[in-house]
């Protein structure tokens, strides 16, 4: 099945603003990694980008994680860009 990376942007003062979404984004997370889709995520230490990766039928159903996730679709990711991976090892 293929691989997809997502690189996104986190919103200015991401650690105040996400507070009332974080649970729902962590048990959304939980449920795409118990389904295989998702196989890694997370912020970059600076907590200004977010890079996962997904494993999946197809770019689009990515797309769709990602907008159905409650940081998207609070601003809290404020731009996303998923590209096909190959695993090479």
């Amino acid at each position: 099945m293929p691989k997809y990376v997502m690189w996104g942007t986190y919103c200015q003062d991401v650690l105040e603003k996400r507070a009332p979404y974080r649970q729902a984004h962590l048990d959304g997370l939980a449920k795409q990694k118990e389904s295989g889709v998702l196989v890694t995520i997370g912020p970059t230490t600076d907590v200004t980008k977010v890079f996962g990766i997904y494993e999946a039928e197809d770019e689009a159903i990515v797309r769709q994680l990602v907008e159905a996730d409650p940081y998207w679709q609070n601003g809290i990711w404020t731009e996303y860009s998923v590209q096909e991976w190959i695993q090479a090892f």
